[in-house]
């Protein structure tokens, strides 16, 4: 998560360029032609949705406008498509504040388009997958607005993170931790109680300790899965589950802005239990690939920067791949890319996983700006 500010980029699954080494990559033809292991060798290709096409003049970008720009993704050697959030959304964090997890946005379009651009996305050979978000909804969704509405320890409230405040009166928030964008992680409702947002005010976090929470998840993958999408892009998927007693973090140094931050906020990121859900997940995609031999994919966007921790999300019964961010931090120099790449190549080779290479997304500074100062 964070400023999004561009529209396309590639990820590479696997551990060969695209031009060279080993044997190429074949393109995988149509989705019953498309073997097993597409994803370990894949090219994913980024749609930042609202600035990739417009297909009716209203200045934003559309799935009808992706949809007529299918065949030229797959002239360009692309394998998958991963459509940033195009739900229903107030876009306090251009559609990462998810109001209603099974729908789309009339600003890009329907159901109906979104069924008719997996149909030609199909038929060119490209899967497709969707950006899915389960760390925390829109403070807009039915849910949280139910929470709002209920008193403190009421159920509704029971899917969010609510607490009360420390201090005297409650004037403080629960404890230290920070959000991303900035400032507390908590904000304070009108009858005192506190509620979590790691993000953005408008995005409370989920209660993944509730069973009604993974459930209704659950039920959104089954929803988009239905629909005939290749599988999910799972938006902070190192952040769903939060120390069980709410602890404060360590004191210590302000973060930097890299995106790693599990080091100075241990009871925020990369908790043990996350990996449970994952367990679940990977067993209905499994499901719905057993049906008919097409494989669905999860890939994490997972920022920890402890190869060791890292490979862990891509165990065998877990997720299929995870970003491999570390080339966004690392310096321009040969020898720093090298210890990088081995390092993380070791760590996944040990749970069998390939590595999926970011150069850039739409949270970050394009490369030839942060490498070149856009003049070389």
């Amino acid at each position: 998560m964070g400023i999004h500010h561009s529209s396309t980029d590639y990820y590479t699954s696997g551990s060969r360029s695209r031009n060279g080494g080993e044997t190429p990559r074949s393109s995988p033809g149509s989705i019953g032609d498309r073997d097993a292991g597409w994803w370990r060798r894949a090219v994913l290709y980024e749609v930042y949705l609202r600035s990739f096409a417009d297909s009716d003049g209203d200045g934003v970008g559309d799935l009808t406008g992706l949809r007529q720009h299918l065949p030229a993704l797959a002239e360009l050697g692309v394998d998958a498509l991963w459509i940033t959030p195009f739900y229903p959304s107030p876009m306090a964090d251009h559609g990462y504040d998810v109001a209603d997890h099974r729908d789309v946005d009339p600003l890009f379009g329907g159901l109906a388009d979104l069924d008719a651009l997996l149909a030609d996305a199909a038929e060119a050979g490209l899967a497709v997958l969707v950006d899915l978000v389960p760390n925390h909804s829109s403070s807009v969704h039915p849910a949280f607005q139910a929470a709002l509405a209920a008193p403190p320890g009421g159920p509704e409230r029971e899917l969010y993170i609510f607490r009360d405040g420390r201090g005297p009166d409650g004037s403080e928030p629960p404890n230290n931790w920070m959000s991303v964008f900035g400032g507390p992680a908590w904000t304070r409702v009108p009858d005192g109680q506190w509620y979590l947002h790691l993000f953005d005010t408008g995005q409370p976090d989920w209660n993944w300790d509730h069973p009604a929470v993974r459930a209704d998840h659950e039920a959104t993958l089954r929803f988009w899965l239905d629909r005939g999408v290749d599988g999910f892009r799972i938006d902070v998927s190192h952040g769903l589950v939060k120390d069980g007693e709410l602890r404060d973090n360590p004191p210590g140094p302000v973060l930097d802005d890299s995106g790693f931050r599990e080091e100075g906020e241990p009871r925020v990121w990369d908790q043990d239990g996350v990996h449970e859900i994952y367990r679940t997940w990977r067993a209905i995609t499994d499901e719905y690939t057993a049906r008919d031999g097409r494989p669905r994919v999860l890939i994490g966007e997972t920022w920890v920067r402890d190869p060791a921790r890292l490979a862990r999300y891509v165990r065998p019964d877990e997720l299929h791949l995870t970003f491999s961010f570390s080339l966004l931090t690392a310096p321009w120099s040969a020898s720093a890319w090298r210890t990088v790449i081995d390092t993380e190549r070791m760590a996944l080779a040990a749970v069998g996983a390939p590595a999926t290479w970011v150069l850039a997304n739409h949270d970050v500074v394009r490369p030839v700006t942060r490498y070149g100062g856009g003049e070389v």
